[in-house]
């Protein structure tokens, strides 16, 4: 009988416990499912139907990035950028170019350094001794478009050359 009494009154207590964790949980909301909600500092929430996003970006937090106009479902992920490209110096000679996950980069032409912002669905690198550089997908292939120094990436460029990335995948 003290057993019984035992069990009993342990499978009470478990109940109670149970079902006293539920009473403070809130009414569960209207399904959902396909949905994203995005909570911002301030408390307030936005929801966004999964079938409108194409792609999630976490920039990283030191990064500016300069966004002129509408994402396009067709450019390459800012990723796909980071690595050691080779490209063309615009004489027939190669070098490369090294996109680094946190925005630096280096190029082996007179080891110059500099910085690199993913814009546009594409590279652009401004060095340190003024030049410029993108990197650009056009068609199926990339390609370098090279800028000296003074000139913006919208100037016609000094040189255009092949681009290739020898490790596709973050360094």
């Amino acid at each position: 009988m003290r057993k019984i009494v035992s069990v009993a009154g342990l499978a009470t207590v478990l109940f109670l416990a149970i079902s006293g964790s539920f009473a403070g949980t809130p009414p569960a909301q209207k399904n959902s499912q396909g949905q994203i909600v995005i909570v911002f500092k301030d408390g307030h929430r936005q929801s966004f139907n999964l079938a409108d996003i194409v792609r999630v970006e976490f920039p990283a937090a030191a990064e500016a990035v300069a966004a002129t106009g509408p994402a396009n479902a067709m450019w390459p992920p800012r990723g796909r950028f980071v690595g050691k490209w080779e490209v063309g110096d615009g004489n027939g000679s190669n070098f490369l170019i090294t996109l680094n996950e946190d925005g630096s980069a280096r190029r082996s032409l007179g080891n110059v350094r500099g910085r690199w912002l993913y814009v546009n669905g594409e590279a652009q690198v401004t060095w340190d001794d003024g030049a410029q550089d993108a990197i650009r997908k056009v068609g199926a292939k990339f390609q370098k478009f090279a800028y000296e120094a003074g000139k913006s990436f919208t100037d016609t460029p000094a040189n255009v050359t092949d681009a290739h990335n020898t490790t596709p995948h973050p360094i």
